[in-house]
């Protein structure tokens, strides 16, 4: 079985759990043109047609299915054996594929993940932000990232011990001419910058204090969908923003934000990263597991 080989059925394999040509080709790093003759190359090889193609759908034939099922499981005992390989090797090299929400990628880019890229520069880390839930089994990732509260139950969670709440906050100048809230439905009262989330809706402003909690659907002039820009109209005095803590801190030490409200924006569920269990794990993954416990020991 040639090296060509292995990598057509690999890119079978994606395509039947992608059920997409194109999100297969981006999952692989090729175009999609070039995924589409090699598989047509493979057919040719085969003699059967593997998928059924139409402009909107991909679907495995009665005779693709057949060959997943069985090829499948064979393909994974490849892989397994090649990490079993690189698993000895003593320097980390290779990909790790990291799943994360774009808040918390923000919080373990500079602390974690850079030093480890200095620490080992022959690890590429592929960093992939979502805004939703995914199987990072089923899309082909490493590790993921998340609030602890979020990670499957049948995954290993290496809690990261970060301090994480949210904060809201607003210039100096905008606080001067308006005054400062001083329980959340004073904010009736404020304009207040508005943040879409990834499922377009609006999300309201959560608080909690002494087990009473409200949710304030705030007003504004202004509707975002992204906290960087959030950070910078509150810095320009355009209103009141929410935000994670950690994104602002720097603002708030130099006087550019101030926090209102911190009585009532306790602390969140701690980011942790998390991975299923895995036989003979390359050598980049465990130094990047050890990386992470000793990052986490550190922060409590």
């Amino acid at each position: 079985m040639t090296r060509d080989i292995l990598s057509d059925i690999d890119a079978v394999i994606s395509i039947a759990r992608h059920g997409s040509f194109r999100a297969a080709a981006l999952d692989l790093g090729m175009s999609t043109t070039a995924l589409s003759n090699a598989i047509a190359k493979l057919e040719q090889r085969l003699g059967i047609r593997l998928f059924n193609r139409t402009t909107r759908s991909v679907s495995l034939t009665d005779a693709g299915r057949t060959f997943v099922e069985r090829v499948g499981p064979a393909m994974t005992d490849i892989h397994d054996a090649l990490l079993a390989a690189q698993s000895l090797q003593q320097t980390p090299s290779g990909t790790l594929r990291i799943n994360a929400f774009a808040s918390a990628a923000r919080e373990v880019l500079a602390p974690l993940l850079l030093p480890f890229l200095r620490r080992y520069p022959q690890v590429h880390i592929d960093l992939v932000t979502e805004g939703k839930l995914v199987d990072i089994v089923a899309a082909g990732f490493d590790i993921g990232l998340r609030p602890v509260d979020l990670v499957p139950i049948d995954m290993i969670a290496v809690p990261l011990g970060l301090h994480r709440q949210h904060a809201v906050v607003a210039s100096p100048e905008f606080l001067a001419i308006h005054g400062k809230p001083n329980v959340p439905t004073d904010l009736y009262r404020f304009r207040c910058l508005r943040a879409r989330l990834p499922n377009h809706a609006l999300f309201r402003w959560r608080f909690v204090k002494d087990g009473d909690a409200v949710q304030i659907d705030v007003q504004g002039s202004l509707t975002l969908d992204e906290p960087s820009l959030v950070r910078i109209a509150a810095q320009n005095g355009v209103g009141l923003g929410y935000l994670m803590e950690a994104e602002v801190r720097e603002d708030i030490a130099a006087g550019r934000l101030v926090q209102v409200l911190g009585d009532w924006t306790p602390s969140l569920p701690p980011l942790a990263l998390y991975y299923p269990g895995r036989k003979n794990p390359p050598a980049a993954f465990t130094a990047f597991i050890q990386a992470a416990r000793e990052f986490a020991s550190s922060a409590r």
